[in-house]
């Protein structure tokens, strides 16, 4: 797939078909991108469940014509009876990936929906939530069609998921993995979002639905406590920036690794690469996500406990100081500590130029494996990401956010083109991000050519543990033979795998065309009209 879809009046994207077909029917009944973008996240978590969910984090980017981005911050904190002492007397010296124990941070998508839809009614917004939960319900009653990423997950995670509280009776029927194609219903979850419909976003924190969420949790032997769900609040934040050559990039701030993404474009812009798909291009890139991992690892966390601030390192002297350390010829010496991640981004612009950028996560392919029994929620692991000894911003103390992979993009041209791109994939997400923008905006690929083209990723993500420097086998054989002579330790993928996450982008031009693409290694795509 390499032609980019146009079109006039609004367009989306999403990584699963009947998610880009709900914020679409928004757009065409009037909505506006961000009343989409909450249709689709919503279809999302029913018929995506193993990427995302209501029991997740959401960050979201959102650019008006003339004004400047706002962020929307919905991270949830750490509960109060989280603490490394907790897990020490359990016999833990880690926090578990899967269980009860992982799911101790609150779920804060839902209150990110509310401060968004408060938002969209500052832009004119005027559809009620109910509407736009509509699909979700609908598709949570009645069925949808299991994918095959929802088949090959169930399979190669059972032995993680199965004994975990709530999962098989949901997502294993008759105690075996789904078939791909099969007909799955979430009822229970279904009947949440239509109490989320009905009774607004506050109800999932501070009312009859929180009381109901704060029993299921109690019943698993989660953390999370009631008075941990009524303190959530989403917040507006200023994003990220830095200035490159062609465009204005943005990006979430901390405790997100946004950061990073703007580190690698901005770092290899500094390295002048004259064509695309060289080795220079590759492998500045990969020693540009080097030099961008090590400052995040080292600095990013819970904002309010950083010793360094980020922006420091978007100034033009820091970053013309780490460019200087990238070798033209040779690969610095990898691996550094890696985060794994499940995610979904999804984009929409309106016809008003309204653009949104949004990503939804729920941390590991079905989080803490933990589904609630009475409201049907999966809860995210991403409080496992969290430390139990130590210092620094990622050490576990109660109410502290955890460190996160997501980060929504956005650019603005200097020649007026505004552009909202994504993708999930823990670490791979500012290196695939890094690739489409290269790819599209300094080397002049179409849209959907650059989401199509072969990928490569440094170090671990979803679903995998190495942390080689992974290349669809599509590249050139001989850029590949020159990638290993330099130095890196290459492993080669499938043509098209799952494991380069799933992309997306929509682009408005000056003149209001609307150009969007969709990655090929999904469910999904770009629809418009």
């Amino acid at each position: 797939m390499l032609n980019t879809p146009r079109a006039r009046r609004g367009m989306v994207t999403a990584p699963h078909h009947l998610a880009g077909e709900a914020g679409l029917r928004v757009l065409r009944e009037g909505g506006n991108a961000i009343e989409a973008t909450v249709a689709m996240a919503a279809t999302l978590t029913v018929v995506y469940p193993h990427m995302t969910g209501i029991g997740g984090d959401g960050f979201w980017l959102i650019a008006a014509p003339g004004q400047a981005p706002i962020a929307i911050e919905a991270c949830g904190r750490a509960a109060a009876k989280a603490a490394p002492e907790l897990y020490a007397r359990k016999g833990h010296d880690s926090i578990p990936w899967r269980g009860p124990l992982a799911a101790n941070t609150v779920a804060a998508t839902v209150s990110g929906w509310g401060e968004a839809l408060r938002l969209s009614e500052e832009c004119g917004g005027r559809l009620p939530l109910s509407r736009l939960l509509e699909d979700a319900v609908w598709h949570g009653e009645n069925g949808f069609a299991v994918t095959a990423s929802q088949e090959d997950l169930s399979r190669s995670k059972l032995l993680e998921l199965k004994d975990v509280p709530g999962f098989a009776p949901v997502f294993l029927p008759d105690g075996q993995p789904p078939r791909q194609g099969g007909v799955m219903k979430l009822p229970a979850l279904a009947q949440t979002l239509r109490s989320i419909g009905a009774r607004g976003t506050e109800d999932f924190y501070r009312g009859e639905l929180a009381r109901r969420i704060v029993a299921d949790l109690a019943r698993i032997g989660s953390l999370v406590a009631a008075e941990d769900l009524a303190r959530q609040q989403a917040s507006r934040c200023a994003p990220l920036s830095v200035a490159i050559a062609a465009a204005q990039l943005y990006n979430f701030p901390p405790p997100t690794q946004g950061l990073s993404s703007l580190m690698i474009l901005a770092l290899f812009d500094r390295l002048g690469v004259a064509e695309g798909e060289s080795f220079d291009h590759i492998h500045g890139l990969v020693e540009a996500t080097k030099q961008a991992f090590l400052v995040r690892d080292r600095i990013v966390g819970d904002p309010d406990c950083m010793a360094e601030q980020a922006e420091a390192y978007l100034e033009a002297a820091r970053l013309d100081e780490l460019a200087a350390r990238i070798d033209r010829r040779r690969a610095l010496p990898w691996p550094q500590p890696a985060s794994g991640g499940d995610t979904t981004w999804m984009g929409a612009i309106d016809g008003s130029g309204l653009a949104v950028s949004f990503i939804q996560s729920i941390y590991f392919e079905f989080g803490s494996g933990c589904v609630l029994e009475e409201t049907g929620i999966t809860w995210q692991n991403r409080g496992a990401s969290f430390l139990l000894d130590g210092g620094g911003p990622r050490l576990l103390v109660p109410g502290r956010k955890p460190f996160h992979t997501l980060n929504p993009a956005l650019a603005r041209f200097n020649d007026g083109r505004v552009m909202v791109y994504g993708t999930m994939g823990g670490e791979g997400q500012p290196q695939t991000q890094a690739a489409v923008f290269s790819r599209y905006a300094m080397f002049g690929q179409g849209l959907q050519a650059a989401i199509t083209a072969p990928r490569w990723l440094l170090g671990k993500t979803w679903g995998e543990n190495s942390v080689t420097l992974k290349l669809e086998s599509r590249f050139p054989r001989e850029l590949v033979t020159e990638l290993k002579a330099a130095g890196h330790e290459v492993e080669l993928l499938e043509d098209f795998t799952g494991t380069m996450g799933h992309a997306g982008a929509i682009v408005r031009h000056p003149d209001g065309v609307l150009e969007g693409a969709g990655d090929p290694r999904s469910d999904g795509g770009a629809v418009g009209f």
